[in-house]
């Protein structure tokens, strides 16, 4: 059974730093793009960074770039989000997801989600 549990989330104030992480259980971790997303009340839910499976390359949302930073540590099965100067359009459910497509099929779990408040 797999089983992605995301913590770190609460409040902060602007310019704040948070560190999300999500630790993965029940699937070949390394093998997984991760990815972290975030929904605010009211909005689509929005893909903020990936991480790929292999050489680690990454990708990120231009509203968070030169700003937040994904790692990802395949011994620990867990993946990283540092979230720096926050803003209040940071404020969002984040959730992270193991993504692996192959030739027979698609491979797409999520976690249940932190919540991220940047409020003074």
């Amino acid at each position: 059974q797999v089983q992605l549990v995301e913590s770190g989330g609460g409040l902060v104030q602007p310019g704040g730093s948070l560190r999300l992480s999500c630790a993965a259980s029940g699937l070949t971790f390394s093998a997984y793009t991760m990815n972290w997303y975030r929904q605010a009340p009211g909005k689509e839910r929005e893909l903020v960074a990936s991480i790929s499976s292999g050489v680690s390359s990454t990708d990120y949302a231009n509203s968070v770039k030169g700003r937040f930073a994904i790692s990802r540590d395949n011994g620990k099965n867990t993946v990283y989000l540092q979230m720096n100067s926050l803003k209040p359009d940071d404020t969002a459910v984040y959730s992270c997801n193991a993504f692996r497509s192959t030739i027979l099929r698609t491979y797409s779990y999520w976690g249940q989600g932190t919540q991220v408040t940047v409020s003074s």
